[in-house]
């Protein structure tokens, strides 16, 4: 079957190529090493169970929340673009 310009599967490689870019980006992120006691903007404590639950921690939930508002989202691929996308 003739698909144009795109090699076979080429729809499906865009789509891993961006979940590969979007987990990387989310592992970049995350802290490591020691948590800590107390938020490092409010000074509210951490809850232990968010101290286990995420190594490295520095924010309580209500700072981190309001840090996540206002980061830009990661920029898409515009698939529609490309005269070969099967993703209309």
């Amino acid at each position: 079957m003739a698909t144009g310009w795109a090699k076979d599967g080429a729809v499906q490689d865009q789509i891993d190529a961006s979940v590969q870019d979007a987990v990387k980006h989310a592992r970049s992120r995350l802290s490591g090493g020691e948590s800590l006691t107390h938020c490092e903007q409010c000074e509210e404590p951490i809850p232990e169970a968010r101290r286990q639950a995420v190594p490295g921690v520095r924010l309580c939930v209500a700072c981190q929340a309001e840090m996540e508002k206002h980061q830009a989202p990661l920029p898409g691929i515009n698939r529609r673009g490309s005269k070969d996308s099967q993703l209309k």
